[in-house]
């Protein structure tokens, strides 16, 4: 599966992994300590809506603009859990207009304070001097150009003791599975206490049912895992489902994720009956 960025941005997947991003930087910043976010994969950083690869595959309309035009529909708690996320949106945009997508390190940076730290990381030339361009003079941020699964290892742990590793990569090939649960596990052994993202598509259940069975034989003892799924996984489908693996999650995010998935789903996916979702613990008995 080839994941290039520019013809996804704003897909239901984003949705899913930006929105519980955005949880998890809430938490982070409830305590006055510094935190710092390690973004594995982070991307070009903005995406145009409106360019050619976007509206090539418009995903995006059946993603973040349901989510942006029927986000004062949800109940008053889901609009609640969303607001960090809209508020990202809202400001990479002008107006009422939805024209720009951030992706996770844009959307980490608006939500960083003066103490916080962001170590955005990306390979591919230029995504990695868009990144640049949009982080330069943020003393908060720093755009690294590293393969993405090296820095995993090497940028833990932070010097804050504190914070979060998000790892969503391009899965160009069935092999990212693989490389999740190892990255995890090598991070893991150096920064127990970290709190880890993993983000996975899903087109059928073959690589997510693996990669579920490899973390639970690395006996970490914090393992959630959330899924939303818009239709049935099927080979020849498309991407079914968004699917994230959280370790050591806030406390409060199982709770906040019971109400949230379900008002997502419903906003992205109205009319189907084929639409569910998982949240599960993946926790070993230790």
């Amino acid at each position: 599966m080839n994941y290039r960025h520019a013809f996804h941005a704003g897909n239901f997947a984003d949705v899913h992994k930006h929105a519980v991003l955005a949880r998890i930087l809430e938490y982070l910043r409830q305590k006055p300590g510094g935190f710092r976010v390690i973004d594995s994969h982070a991307g070009a950083g903005r995406y145009d809506l409106n360019a050619a690869e976007a509206s090539r595959s418009g995903e995006w309309r059946d993603g973040i603009a349901r989510v942006w035009e029927k986000r004062v529909e949800a109940d008053v708690r889901a609009s609640e859990l969303l607001a960090p996320y809209i508020a990202a949106i809202a400001a990479c945009n002008t107006g009422f207009d939805l024209r720009t997508y951030p992706g996770s390190p844009l959307i980490a940076q608006k939500m960083l304070r003066g103490q916080d730290r962001l170590v955005a990381c990306e390979i591919e030339p230029r995504s990695a001097a868009s990144l640049a361009g949009l982080l330069r003079g943020d003393r908060r941020a720093k755009a690294i150009t590293i393969d993405g699964w090296t820095a995993i290892s090497a940028y833990v742990p932070p010097k804050e003791r504190r914070g979060l590793v998000f790892i969503d990569p391009p899965f160009e090939d069935a092999a990212d599975f693989t490389h999740l649960s190892d990255a995890l596990a090598a991070a893991h052994r150096k920064w127990p206490a970290g709190i880890y993202m993993l983000w996975y598509p899903i087109k059928t259940r073959e690589g997510p049912d693996a990669l579920a069975r490899r973390l639970r034989r690395l006996r970490i003892a914090k393992i959630l895992r959330c899924e939303i799924m818009l239709r049935p996984p099927h080979a020849d489908g498309g991407l079914a489902g968004s699917g994230l693996i959280l370790v050591n999650p806030p406390y409060t995010l199982e709770q906040e994720l019971e109400i949230l998935l379900p008002a997502l789903i419903r906003m992205l996916a109205p009319q189907t009956e084929q639409a569910s979702l998982r949240l599960d613990q993946l926790t070993p008995n230790l």
